[in-house]
């Protein structure tokens, strides 16, 4: 196991409190826009690291990334990271994209090199005049506004369209060179995955955080369909903690933030002292786990 600080032995149990982070997605609707704002409300005093805003290339779904992005900024004191991916555009297009969040404030980016136009298991075609990579994307970034901090992804179970884990550990290795300066994690249900890749990350001389993501399932059978075809695994054991609750919402639910506050449990006592959930814009399961982590409201926090 790689160079994770270890655990502190029972006398000794009075461990930095870790730092997390929230995913949200922009809202499609006016009720949605108001569930995002009532998670945001529950989870904004949980003084989070900093919360992502997820982008869709297109007009639309990119100009609500960028509302609820510059709403953050006017209405929170939170810090907001924005997503961006190569899809869709040409690099004038999205060097603009970035000089607008630059403008309102924002000095975080998520960079990505985003799914297929034709969806997850389809060919990847980049716009013929965009950026062709993320790491392409992160030097764009970072050659205009070297203030602006660049995280990026990582997959503990390789990129699904990746050769082995050799060329997805080198296309990592492209994008910190160019610039990025954390990576998250795909999701991922088995922490041995996360701690072999870490290994594979840090023999390669790559030092920067490598964060796991965590997405409590609220609704299993949506969520196993959807990270299934990102390429994770999910084990046989959590499928059947779920099994004959297709009609039990709440049951559901304390499974779900059982199994999530089992997984950063462990995580966090082999050292593992930074956090990236997935919220899917809900903060019950969210807020339950940051509280066993020993994370308290308004920054009154005790060790987990």
């Amino acid at each position: 196991m790689t160079e994770v600080t270890p655990p502190l032995s029972d006398g000794h149990r009075a461990l930095k409190s870790p730092d997390i982070s929230f995913e949200f997605f922009p809202p499609k609707t006016e009720e949605m826009e108001r569930s995002l704002w009532e998670t945001i409300k529950r989870l904004a005093p949980l003084l989070p690291n900093f919360v992502s805003v997820t982008y869709g290339a297109g007009g639309s779904t990119r100009e609500r990334t960028h509302a609820t992005i510059a709403r953050i900024l006017s209405e929170t004191t939170l810090t907001p990271a924005a997503h961006l991916t190569c899809v869709g555009a040409a690099r004038g297009e999205i060097d603009d994209i970035v000089c607008r969040y630059h403008d309102v404030g924002v000095r975080h980016i998520v960079a990505l090199r985003g799914d297929p136009p034709g969806g997850i298991g389809t060919p990847y075609s980049g716009h013929p005049q965009g950026y062709a990579t993320s790491a392409e994307l992160v030097a764009g970034i970072r050659k205009r506004y070297p203030d602006i901090e660049v995280s990026v992804s990582a997959y503990p179970e390789k990129h699904p369209e990746s050769s082995g884990f050799d060329a997805d550990i080198d296309m990592l290795e492209a994008k910190v060179d160019a610039g990025a300066t954390r990576a998250i994690t795909q999701v991922f249900f088995d922490n041995d995955l996360y701690f072999r890749y870490l290994d594979r990350v840090r023999a390669r001389g790559i030092a920067i955080p490598i964060v796991p993501g965590i997405m409590p399932m609220h609704n299993f059978k949506q969520a196993r369909g959807f990270v299934t075809r990102a390429g994770t695994s999910v084990p046989d054991w959590i499928a059947e903690k779920f099994e004959g609750l297709d009609d039990d919402a709440e049951t559901r639910k304390l499974v779900a933030a059982t199994i999530a506050a089992g997984q950063v449990q462990k995580l966090r006592k082999h050292g593992v002292d930074t956090f990236h959930f997935y919220t899917m814009n809900r903060a019950d399961l969210v807020f339950a786990i940051s509280h066993l982590l020993g994370i308290r409201p308004h920054g009154a926090q005790k060790a987990a």
